[in-house]
C-alpha cells in the first residue's frame, strides 16, 4: 500500500549519521533516553524540510512555525534560528547530502528525573535530533495518486489540542490513519468538529471545482507551509482560490483533488470513499505544480 511519504529505496540511508544533541551518531547508535519527554509523553515539536541544491526550501517559514510552536508551549529550543541552520549544515555535510533530501527536525522537553507528566521534571535541557535521509518521492505519488477514506476520527477544537502544533503527540492522526487503512485506503480524510471536510491525517487537502481551488478554512488543520505556498501562488497567478467550509458532497463531485505537504509537494487524490475523482484530467493541479517548482527554484536562487 502506497503512503503519502513513499520514497524510492536508497541503500545509503542505512549508513546515515544522525544529529543528537550536538553529536553525530551512526543510525544504529542514535538513541535517546527512555526518560525523554518525547518518548514518555510525546512532549515535543518537529519540522519536516527538504534540501534542494544545498538549500533548505522555505527555511524561514518552517523556522517561524517551529519557534512559534515551541514558544507557545514554553519549550526552550536552546538556540536561535542561526543555531538550527548550523546544526542542519553540519548534519548535511557529514552525510554528503545536497539534493533530494528530507529532514525531520525534532525537539523535546528533554530527559525527566522521574517518569511522570509535569514539565518541571525535565531538568537537563531540551533534546534535539535531526534525521536526514536521501528521499525522492516515488513517481506514482505524482502520476497515479492515492485513495482516501473518510474516517470517524475528527480534527478537534483548538482548546483541546490545536492542530497548528506540529507536535510529537500525533495519536489523533495515527488513529485516523489506521481507520483509513482498515477501510482499504492509503490516507484518512478527516472532518472538522462541525462535519466539514478539513484535512488528511498527514497532509492538507484541496479540491478543484470548475476552475476554482478550494481548501478548508484552516481553523482545524496544520498551518502547512506548502498549503500556504499553494494559496499564495494561486492568488498571484490568477487562479481563484478559497479557504471555506465545504462538505463531502462537494469533495465527491470535485474535478480534481490533491494533497499538499513538504515531502510530496502536491499529491494527486484518485478516489475518496471508493468514488473516482474527476475524469482523469489534472490541468489545474499540474499548473500549480509548475508554479510551486518555480517558487522553489526562486527560493534556492535567493539563498545561494
Amino acid at each position: 500500500m502506497t503512503t503519502t511519504h513513499e520514497a524510492d529505496e536508497d541503500a545509503r540511508n542505512q549508513d546515515i549519521l544522525i544529529y543528537v544533541n550536538g553529536e553525530l551518531k551512526p543510525r544504529a547508535e542514535a538513541t535517546v533516553s527512555v526518560y525523554d519527554s518525547g518518548f514518555l509523553l510525546g512532549d515535543g515539536m518537529w519540522e519536516g524540510m527538504r534540501l534542494y541544491n544545498g538549500v533548505w526550501a522555505f527555511f524561514d517559514e518552517h523556522m517561524d512555525r517551529f519557534f512559534n510552536s515551541c514558544n507557545a508551549v514554553s519549550l526552550d529550543v536552546g538556540m536561535d534560528k542561526a543555531g538550527i541552520a548550523e546544526a542542519l549544515r553540519i548534519t548535511a555535510e557529514a552525510n554528503g547530502m545536497t539534493d533530494d533530501v528530507h529532514c525531520r527536525l525534532m525537539l523535546t522537553r528533554g530527559v525527566k528525573v522521574k517518569p511522570f507528566q509535569h514539565p518541571s521534571l525535565s531538568r537537563s535541557g531540551p533534546t534535539l535530533v535531526i534525521i536526514m535521509e536521501h528521499s525522492k518521492p516515488v513517481e506514482t505519488l505524482h502520476s497515479s495518486g492515492i485513495r482516501l477514506a473518510t474516517v470517524p476520527q475528527v480534527r478537534g477544537l483548538p482548546m483541546s489540542q490545536d492542530a497548528k502544533y506540529n507536535s510529537h503527540s500525533k495519536l489523533n492522526c495515527v488513529i485516523a490513519c489506521l481507520q483509513a487503512e482498515q477501510a482499504g485506503a492509503e490516507e484518512a480524510l478527516m472532518l472538522d468538529p462541525h462535519g466539514f471536510v478539513n484535512t488528511t491525517n498527514a497532509c492538507n487537502f484541496f479540491i478543484v471545482r470548475r476552475g476554482e481551488v478550494w481548501t478548508s478554512t484552516g481553523d482545524y488543520c496544520m498551518n502547512g507551509v506548502t498549503r500556504q505556498k499553494v494559496i499564495d501562488l494561486c492568488r498571484a497567478d490568477g487562479i481563484p482560490v478559497f479557504e471555506k467550509n465545504f462538505s463531502l458532497y462537494e469533495a465527491y463531485g470535485a474535478d480534481e483533488a490533491f494533497l499538499t505537504g513538504t515531502f510530496g509537494a502536491q499529491t494527486l487524490v484518485s478516489q475518496i470513499d471508493g468514488k473516482p475523482i474527476g475524469n482523469g484530467s489534472h490541468d489545474v493541479t499540474e499548473r500549480i505544480r509548475r508554479l510551486y517548482k518555480q517558487a522553489i527554484a526562486e527560493d534556492i536562487s535567493a539563498h545561494l
